[in-house]
């Protein structure tokens, strides 16, 4: 379909407008007349979205029915989001915002042609500079997403000085990925869209939505590739990570045909593959990008599977399915990604629980007792007492979980003062950081000591407003942690002394991702 750019049709008007041409319209009843004479126009007919967020009960998990009403009677501050209040009585309101949690009478669908049609290219592959538009450097800088007013700013890791601050789309999740030389980082939304970012030139550089309600994106570790993973519709995505061109839609289906939901997907970098956790099967999928070439060496040993799939013949992007004795919708993995530690928040087990598959046999090779729902993508490891160990936070649990790798023991349980959500420490730090995120105590983070396995500190940076997340900068020196609320900030510690040393304000801030850190998997951080 050839595109038509009117003169002041920006890119997400033009996006909408994409969206409402590809959707039928709906028979109309009261809620929805309301919906479609006054939300429509920027969430789009069918709440996909367009200059506005989709407007589906997946894709509004973080918003409570009385904030819906708000922001609809309110409007949103630093935001498109007008007030309703003066147009639409509070019956009206109601009305709305319980109708824009119902699911679609009929499914809604996102596919290659949708795909297509969403992507928009502003400043091609290798048309920017090559140099920096800043002093500072680019290996130490950090990302903060700032999810109250839906932006994101640069900071600086050795001045903390900001460098810039930038609009995103709604509801950014999963955590920004990095290409390996630090360049450029690619975002994606709850509602689908990855946007591809030039961190040197400060600017978008391509924009495609992947889908309905999507997970999270990883990227290569060569930088080539970019894969998508969706609740709605139930599928992966593949680009090219120049452009962010389509490659390829997966349907995640069984062989039997039953469909799942993703819940992620991972790069595996030693392995030169994506590995995605699956919702609804009891199936981990592996799927290899393109490796330089190898001379076959005979060594007389049985292939293993993997070694199988990853023969000559083999073509690349193909699906390699492993079998698990559970649903595994939660993951971390070893330093090697030889093991994958999964759990699942939905199973018979209700979260009690976690296994250890081999990734090249597909055999499970450990049951791990970790009652309270482990959140294992926030785990971390690191070397204690010559064996490498790894702690895990629990969401429904007020407790921290320490394994010992080796032999996928648990050899500590800490009590914390509430269930925790995020962890970090970094190699050159003798800390492990553990939020309390859920719980009257959200306001306090414990500072755990990695050769005694105890917590020697618990910080209350400002009374009954919630601490969470941290991350470091390159050296470990210092680390940034949120102030998770509307009026928020960043705050600088020095890593050794524990002393706060500077405030950044911010719009509820969530997370930072130092480039160093995340481009070479640094340990302590998550990837």
């Amino acid at each position: 379909m050839k595109r038509v750019i009117f003169p002041g049709m920006s890119r997400r008007v033009l996006s909408a407008a994409l969206l409402v041409a590809a959707i039928a319209p709906v028979v109309a009843d009261e809620p929805r007349a309301l919906y479609q004479a006054q939300c429509a126009s920027c969430h789009g007919e069918q709440r996909l979205g367009g200059i506005g967020p989709a407007l589906l009960p997946g894709n509004l998990s973080r918003l409570t029915p009385q904030a819906a009403e708000a922001v609809i009677r309110d409007g949103r501050p630093a935001s498109q989001m007008p007030a309703f209040g003066d147009q639409l009585d509070e019956a009206d309101i109601t009305s709305l915002a319980e109708w824009i949690y119902r699911p679609p009478e009929v499914e809604p669908r996102w596919g290659r042609d949708e795909i297509l049609a969403s992507h928009e290219v502003i400043h091609p592959d290798g048309s920017l500079p090559d140099v920096p538009r800043f002093d500072a450097d680019p290996l130490n800088l950090f990302i903060v997403v700032e999810t109250g007013d839906h932006h994101a700013s640069l900071l600086d890791g050795d001045t903390f000085e900001r460098l810039h601050r930038f609009e995103t789309r709604y509801a950014l999740h999963g955590g920004p990925k990095f290409t390996p030389d630090g360049r450029h980082v690619f975002f994606g939304s709850r509602d689908g869209w990855i946007t591809k970012y030039d961190i040197y030139n400060m600017e978008v550089v391509a924009e495609v939505r992947a889908g309905i309600n999507m997970r999270n994106i990883a990227v290569s570790g060569d930088g080539r590739y970019v894969m998508a993973a969706n609740y709605l519709p139930h599928s992966l995505v593949l680009f090219d990570a120049h452009n962010l061109d389509l490659m390829k839609v997966y349907p995640v289906v069984s062989e039997e045909g039953e469909s799942s939901r993703v819940s992620a997907v991972y790069a595996a970098p030693p392995r030169g593959s994506f590995i995605a956790a699956l919702k609804d099967l009891e199936e981990v999928w592996e799927i290899p990008w393109p490796l330089p070439a190898e001379p076959v060496v005979s060594t007389g040993h049985m292939a293993t599977p993997l070694e199988q799939h990853r023969g000559h013949d083999t073509p690349n992007f193909q699906v390699r399915r492993i079998a698990v004795p559970d649903y595994l919708d939660d993951f971390f993995f070893d330093l090697e990604y030889d093991h994958v530690i999964g759990a699942s928040r939905g199973s018979e087990s209700d979260g009690q629980g976690g296994m250890v598959i081999n990734l090249d046999s597909g055999e499970k090779v450990a049951d791990l007792p970790l009652e309270g729902m482990p959140h294992l993508g926030s785990g971390i490891t690191w070397e204690h007492e010559g064996r490498r160990v790894m702690a895990t936070p629990h969401l429904t649990r007020a407790a921290v979980s320490i394994i010992d790798m080796t032999d996928w023991s648990v050899i500590k349980t800490l009590e914390t003062d509430g269930p925790g959500f995020f962890m970090r420490s970094h190699a050159n730090s003798p800390f492990v950081w553990a939020d309390v995120f859920f719980g009257p105590n959200r306001d306090r983070v414990h500072v755990i000591d990695k050769a005694s396995l105890e917590i020697v500190e618990t910080l209350i940076p400002e009374p009954g407003k919630t601490a969470a997340h941290v991350e470091f900068d390159r050296h470990g020196d210092k680390l940034l942690l949120s102030l998770w609320e509307e009026d928020g900030a960043v705050i600088v510690y020095d890593g050794d002394t524990l002393e706060e040393e500077q405030r950044i304000p911010m719009s509820k801030p969530s997370g930072k991702y130092n480039v160093w850190n995340k481009t070479r998997y640094e340990e302590g951080t998550s990837h």
